[in-house]
């Protein structure tokens, strides 16, 4: 006569082997494993037995348990077989295979990544501010009085409150002095917005890296030696730099910069692609206002600024002829980047 706990497996496997899905297998566990289950009440009636039966019915326990567990096991793993090979049958291997393209970044994120980059080992930290300013920040503080004309409403994005969508990222060179006593070197990428009218070469949305050093004796050589750096490794080593006098309100004195390299489509011809200048008193003297204090005292501290347009340096680089390439997600011209 078999004891109850053999008869009891033997039902349990036949009835785990013929269980059609994965639910009904979990329903099978349940009710011969789960806390109350067949199986598992035997392990309460163990309190009841004599010593002498206790030991054989325990070892019987153990083997059944272990024997639908194992069955159990098997079975699921058979079930997920049975439904993978269905899967599998349904596709038709004749079909064409779906296409896998190759992605790749924005060329004005991959501009922004490489510019970064080289600042970055030259020691410049990343500092940000805000797209929305106030005429402070973007120009009283920049040492551009009322009368100029980038503060008129033709040129600038004006807000019904009196804000205004930022013309430059110099406006984080600004709030960093604000947080920050010297010295600094920070670069501030993002975007810039004027009321430019849409063309081949000026969009109302731009993207610059605008960089600021302030420290004990900076000088135009400093400046001078950084934006040649950045532009060799940019454009290649054999990159010629030329710097030309020119006028900014918050620099002084002020210059722009023009390259010229063979690498460059345009070959020998001179471009221009930033400019800069040493940071002019007035701006650290709005800074000291603003501050409540003299942190920033022009008889101790001087500094040089710049400013690259990120979307004129990918023209030239990657040889675009258009800006309004960047915004209209045609992939036929995306994908030349990939």
């Amino acid at each position: 006569m078999p004891h109850p706990l053999e008869q009891l497996r033997d039902n349990a496997l036949r009835e785990i082997e013929s269980v059609p899905n994965e639910q009904s297998l979990e329903a099978a566990r349940v009710k011969y494993l789960g806390r109350s289950g067949s199986i598992s009440t035997w392990g309460d009636k163990m309190k009841t037995l004599g010593a002498e039966e206790k030991p054989i019915v325990g070892r019987l326990l153990n083997e059944v348990r272990n024997s639908v567990t194992a069955a159990i096991e098997a079975r699921a793993e058979k079930l997920r077989s049975e439904k993978e090979s269905e899967a599998l049958a349904r596709i038709d291997v004749s079909l064409p295979g779906t296409p896998s393209e190759r992605g790749s970044l924005h060329p004005l994120t991959e501009m922004l990544d490489r510019s970064i980059d080289i600042f970055r080992r030259m020691g410049f930290a990343l500092a940000d501010g805000p797209d929305i300013e106030d005429e402070w920040h973007c120009f009283d503080a920049l040492n551009t009085p009322p009368e100029h004309p980038a503060r008129n409403e033709q040129d600038t994005f004006y807000l019904p409150d009196g804000r205004l969508l930022r013309t430059h990222t110099s406006t984080v060179q600004i709030r960093t002095m604000q947080a920050a006593k010297p010295p600094i070197r920070i670069i501030s990428p993002g975007a810039a917005y004027r009321r430019d009218e849409l063309d081949a070469t000026h969009s109302p949305q731009f993207h610059q890296i605008e960089g600021l050093y302030v420290d004990e004796n900076v000088s135009v050589a400093d400046l001078k030696g950084t934006l040649e750096f950045f532009m060799r490794e940019l454009f290649g080593s054999d990159t010629a730099v030329q710097f030309r006098p020119h006028f900014f309100p918050f620099t002084e004195p002020s210059l722009e910069v023009y390259v010229k390299s063979k690498a460059l489509k345009k070959g020998e011809q001179w471009i221009e692609v930033a400019g800069s200048g040493v940071v002019h008193p007035a701006v650290f003297e709005q800074i000291n206002k603003a501050r409540g204090d003299k942190a920033y005292d022009p008889e101790k501290w001087s500094g040089y600024a710049f400013g690259l347009g990120m979307d004129r340096l990918a023209m030239i680089l990657f040889d675009i002829p258009d800006i309004r390439l960047f915004a209209q997600n045609d992939l036929r011209f995306l994908k030349q980047f990939a």
